[in-house]
């Protein structure tokens, strides 16, 4: 059997005190910290609990640990003191700050994208004025880890924004958005019905379900957009994420069709960068010619991301995939071949 929880402790210790009279308030948004009386010296509250010195002692580091403002002073005017405003009082923080609080992973850049940080900041010196830190502690973890979820090199996106978007989101209206997508010859003008908006790998995505099927819209493809006088059809029993869980497995997941693929040893390492998931080694150890692989791919047409591997990857199969590797390559050959005037 493990440790006791905070959770556990705490309430242990609230049980205690409250079977003799006593009482330690909840450091919630409902109560403020108060008094419970400095006249109760640490051995006449183990006295009055029934309890013995050394476990009113631990009880009370618990407390303390727990959040809630609990002092002990030795000596004859010593005692045990709830102080009055030591601890985080939650009446204290707007229901914006509150609800920026929830809002766990984005960092402070995609914060600023959502028009957020202003809230988000405001909440977080409130939080962080009311923790304590002993001389022996470890130190935060706010000291010693930072989140940066943006991924290397990108460049600034264009579009739509986060911040423009969230309003008619949090509203809860349909969206008819004008889509730039690069699978399509133009811009296609879609009527959809938002979830809301996902933050993934330092990009921003719109959930939404179009004809009640789910699918993720990059923000920065999203060239224009209106609300609809209609409130969103979502399906029933389905959530932001739920929905967006669901899209990410069927992204990681799916797939149309694998190449069979041997890699070069110094090619490996780069290939797993690149295609994650998708990459599945057939073979623990390398051979003389490289590393087996599979590779699956959403369409047929994905597979010219092979292309710049060069002669590092050799495609065994299926005969479709190396046929669109070879007109590929042909193409790609005859754009560069020296021009007859040259």
């Amino acid at each position: 059997m493990g440790p006791p929880t905070t959770d556990g402790r705490r309430t242990t210790c609230r049980r205690r005190l409250s079977r003799r009279g006593l009482s330690v308030p909840r450091c919630d948004a409902d109560t403020v910290p108060v008094g419970i009386g400095c006249e109760e010296g640490q051995q006449e509250l183990a006295s009055a609990l029934g309890v013995s010195l050394r476990t009113i002692t631990r009880d009370l580091n618990w407390l303390r640990d727990a959040g809630l403002p609990v002092t002990a002073h030795r000596g004859r005017l010593g005692g045990v003191t709830m102080l009055p405003g030591s601890g985080l009082d939650l009446t204290r923080l707007t229901p914006g700050e509150r609800d920026h609080l929830s809002l766990t992973g984005l960092d402070e850049k995609q914060r600023a994208e959502l028009d957020a940080s202003v809230d988000s900041r405001r909440a977080l010196s409130k939080v962080v004025a009311a923790q304590s830190r002993r001389v022996h502690e470890l130190l935060p973890l706010t000291d010693v880890v930072h989140v940066d979820s943006r991924p290397w090199l990108r460049t600034r996106a264009s579009g739509t924004t986060p911040a423009s978007l969230i309003g008619s989101v949090r509203r809860g209206r349909r969206l008819r958005i004008e889509y730039d997508s690069p699978r399509e010859s133009c811009r296609r003008d879609l009527v959809v019905d938002p979830y809301g908006l996902l933050a993934k790998a330092g990009i921003w995505y719109l959930v939404a379900d179009r004809a009640e099927v789910p699918h993720l819209y990059r923000l920065e493809r999203i060239t224009t957009w209106n609300e609809v006088d209609q409130p969103r059809r979502i399906r029933e029993n389905q959530t932001l994420a739920t929905v967006a869980a669901a899209l990410m497995d069927q992204w990681e997941h799916n797939h149309a069709i694998e190449v069979s693929a041997t890699i070069d040893q110094t090619q490996i390492e780069r290939a797993r960068r690149i295609f994650g998931q998708r990459l599945v080694r057939d073979d623990p150890e390398a051979s003389r010619t490289g590393h087996k692989v599979t590779i699956r791919f959403l369409q047929l047409e994905d597979v010219r991301t092979l292309l710049p591997f060069g002669s590092a990857i050799t495609v065994h199969g299926p005969t479709e995939a190396r046929a669109h590797l070879r007109a590929l390559a042909t193409s790609l050959a005859r754009h560069y071949a020296p021009s007859p005037t040259s």
